[in-house]
């Protein structure tokens, strides 16, 4: 009925947060996670200049 098991918690990487104490493999692990993060934002930014050119060729006269 209940689940014992706690809720996974999602691996990500704050700016600014401390990374001394973190070993190699994390550090290359958050610069994967940061990697992946740049090219959501890069396909975002895509779609978004692909949908204003679409609106601004609509809108021109």
């Amino acid at each position: 009925m209940f689940d014992d098991e706690a809720p996974k918690k999602l691996k990500t990487h704050e700016v600014g947060m401390p990374i001394e104490t973190m070993s190699v493999d994390e550090l290359n692990e958050r610069i994967g996670l940061l990697e992946a993060e740049i090219v959501r934002l890069r396909e975002a930014i895509a779609a978004r200049q692909k949908t204003k050119a679409a609106a601004d060729s609509l809108f021109k006269f």
